[in-house]
């Protein structure tokens, strides 16, 4: 009984209640980074802004309070990386630097970092602490975001806003709260399934 509940005080996410550390650590971050390429994959357009609706977003937040903030941020640096060497795994399978939303794509590995710090610290235990921890992450990529499509673009701050941040607010609050569903549920099973084992 002991030694399941150090092994769960050790576990500050849910990546670390997998077994075998350096293969599952190496799995983590390259799933985390397909992950995203795939949820860049399924994108609707909307008319008048270059950034379209995707499960990017969701797959960063997920990825960040499920492995922490080192192996989130390893797995967004790999995708950011891997696309600007030409992989086709951003929106629509674009790749390299000309795109007007590589700014998200920036945002994506400080949002899985910051993300991957407040989880390990129990950010995603409840679902108002989760609530409050995907707000911080969604944040992030808006502010990594507009600026840089701003630049590319050549709009100021308020059209940018238009094209980057409104049209997506309702989608991004519904993320968060099926973030809020999703994360403390899965801690409550693991602790059963720990508690069954013991």
């Amino acid at each position: 009984m002991a030694t399941v509940h150090a092994a769960r005080r050790r576990s500050a996410v849910l990546g670390d209640l997998l077994p075998g550390a350096l293969a599952r650590d190496i799995a983590l971050v390259a799933g985390s980074a397909l992950l995203v390429g795939l949820a860049a994959q399924i994108a609707v357009p909307l008319p008048g802004t270059p950034v379209p609706v995707t499960g990017q977003t969701f797959a960063v937040l997920l990825a960040g309070a499920a492995l922490g903030w080192s192996r989130a941020a390893l797995g967004m640096l790999l995708y950011l990386a891997a696309g600007l060497a030409g992989v086709p795994w951003f929106v629509d399978g674009g790749s390299g630097p000309g795109l007007p939303t590589l700014g998200y794509v920036i945002g994506f590995v400080v949002a899985a970092a910051v993300v991957g710090r407040l989880a390990e610290r129990g950010g995603d235990r409840t679902p108002l602490r989760t609530i409050g921890t995907m707000l911080v992450g969604t944040a992030i990529m808006y502010a990594a975001g507009v600026p840089y499509l701003m630049a590319s673009l050549g709009v100021d701050l308020g059209k940018a806003l238009d094209l980057g941040v409104i049209p997506f607010l309702a989608g991004d609050a519904l993320k968060v709260l099926l973030a809020a569903a999703l994360l403390p549920a899965t801690w409550k099973l693991a602790g059963r399934r720990g508690d069954r084992r013991a």
